[in-house]
């Protein structure tokens, strides 16, 4: 588990937006979002996208965002999308709205406690005294760890996809299809995040291949990885199969931009 880190001041008033996009986690949001509040970041913001989940995770949201408010306003923020629209374009709607609502730093993470929210303080402390664009909380790097519960066959597949992903894409990082990020506002900013292709689960790998193009330093930490604690994986085939092709998309649109 993370080593509880204490920023010094200025640092540890930065404005920071974690967005946490959802589909039935009602089991899972309320947790998540106590423990992102209670971290030593008196600016920090939680904007949750749901995608019109059937079991009432929009509803827990907007009770999440009544609760809990300072002098400045909501520490939390709903944005309702009607329906499931797939990850990569909850994480655009909502990282835009975090710049809209003034955000310095934008985490991304799961709501299922795969990604333990004690992380973000050393994520930020990364990101400010390395200069970094993005900082990346790895599952492949000496001192990562994955959870025993992780099942067998998708250490393999998350396994196989960073090897497969570093080989098409030629990029220097360890855990390339990482889903927990903190990025620094200019960084996001100069992604054109409008103009991303990725619906799905592939949006990882292509935010992040974009800001390595666009010259932006990234640095990785080790973090460990836990299995999700309640509900479903949103992994289906056809998520499957863009996670796959988008690589050689991505390469391919790279080069003919180069050959302009």
């Amino acid at each position: 588990m993370p080593t509880p880190v204490v920023l010094p001041e200025p640092w540890s008033r930065s404005r920071v937006s974690v967005v946490v996009p959802t589909f039935n986690e009602a089991e899972n949001l309320p947790v998540l979002v106590e423990e992102l509040l209670a971290l030593p970041l008196p600016a920090l913001r939680v904007v949750v996208v749901d995608d019109n989940s059937p079991d009432g995770t929009g509803e827990i949201a907007d009770k999440l965002a009544a609760d809990h408010t300072d002098t400045t306003g909501a520490r939390v923020s709903v944005l309702h999308r009607e329906t499931k629209d797939g990850l990569g374009r909850a994480y655009v709607a909502g990282m835009s709205r975090a710049l809209d609502e003034g955000a310095e730093f934008v985490v991304q993470m799961d709501a299922d406690h795969s990604h333990p929210p004690g992380y973000v303080p050393q994520l930020l402390g990364t990101l400010l005294s390395t200069g970094a664009g993005v900082v990346v909380g790895s599952r492949y790097l000496p001192g990562s760890s994955l959870s025993r519960s992780w099942a067998a066959h998708r250490r393999l597949l998350s396994g196989w996809a960073n090897t497969y992903v570093r080989a098409v894409l030629a990029m220097p990082v360890r855990d390339v299809t990482a889903g927990f990020k903190l990025w620094r506002r200019e960084a996001l900013e100069a992604l054109d995040l409008p103009s991303t292709h990725s619906s799905g689960y592939s949006f990882q790998v292509e935010a992040l291949f974009r800001a390595y193009r666009r010259g932006q330093k990234i640095v990785e930490i080790p973090i460990h990885f836990e299995d999700r604690t309640e509900g479903a994986s949103k992994m289906d085939l056809a998520v499957q199969a863009e996670s796959a092709l988008r690589p050689f998309q991505l390469r391919r649109d790279e080069r003919a931009a180069r050959r302009g």
